[in-house]
């Protein structure tokens, strides 16, 4: 990184580019190299690969998006997006139809600076500058982009656990959700724990290195919690299952190092 944004703490950990780090990617800093080093050896004390971890989760986003694809949506709001990687929304639905329409979102001024020279050339993908803590200016600012009277898929991969209060998150779907009509979608995945012996020890020092990040911390929820964003909607099959299982056809594979939890995925359907 020759030349950083405005605003950017090279200091403090970003939780963008530390999921860049976990992926392979170059776009971090040492600050953020360290924290990230910090988490996957915490995982590798409980038998978790936080790689994989980071690994299920994209392959989660682009499974669901293609499906959603070749269902005929032709619409995505994906928020929190993160860093340009392989097999962005964007590249994913429009090889199933050059004209589909991706709105990104994000806060993070590298991530904005990145994408916008990413997508310089794509007429039909555009990324704002938005907080998900504020989804009403989202979605307001999204609209000039989107036709909210068709369907539309609401994606939000990996960021409701860096929001620590449950009763914001429910408000916050909430509020994605009031103008989706009939046929839209929601996806969501989320980081989870299985509960066990000296997992809640590493789950709190886990926690303490993010509380050093850009997101103050990370909270994590299990099925139940996961499945109540979903009330009212029709769960596409699997349902609520960990991201690597969500219509995963690849057998020959079997995630070891998510025996210990890792992220949980589901879509959802307005009827």
């Amino acid at each position: 990184m020759a030349q950083l944004p405005g605003q950017i703490d090279p200091t403090v950990p970003s939780v963008a580019r530390m999921y860049d780090y976990y992926l392979g990617g170059k776009d971090n800093f040492p600050a953020d190299r360290e924290a990230a080093e910090q988490v996957i050896e915490l995982g590798r004390q409980t038998g978790s690969d936080i790689r994989e971890v980071a690994l299920a989760n994209r392959g989660f986003l682009i499974r669901s998006v293609r499906h959603l694809a070749e269902s005929g949506i032709r619409q995505f709001l994906d928020i929190g997006t993160g860093l340009p990687t392989q097999d962005n929304v964007h590249q994913v639905a429009q090889r199933v139809a050059r004209d589909s329409r991706i709105v990104y979102v994000d806060n993070d001024p590298i991530v904005l600076a990145h994408a916008r020279a990413l997508l310089a050339e794509n007429q039909e993908t555009i990324i704002i500058q938005g907080d998900l803590a504020e989804p009403d200016a989202i979605l307001t600012a999204a609209a000039d982009h989107l036709d909210f009277s068709q369907p539309v898929a609401v994606v939000v991969a990996a960021v409701f656990h860096f929001f620590h209060d449950d009763a914001q998150v429910a408000e916050i779907v909430k509020t994605l959700r009031r103008p989706l009509v009939p046929g839209s979608h929601l996806v969501i995945s989320h980081a989870y724990i299985e509960p066990g012996e000296g997992e809640e020890k590493k789950a709190d020092q886990v926690r303490g290195v993010y509380q050093r990040s850009t997101s103050g911390g990370i909270a994590w929820r299990g099925r139940e919690e996961l499945l109540s964003l979903f009330d009212g909607l029709d769960i596409l099959p699997p349902g609520v299952v960990p991201a690597q299982k969500w219509r995963n056809d690849d057998d020959t594979y079997h995630w070891p190092g998510l025996a210990k939890g890792g992220v949980l995925g589901a879509v959802g359907r307005v009827p």
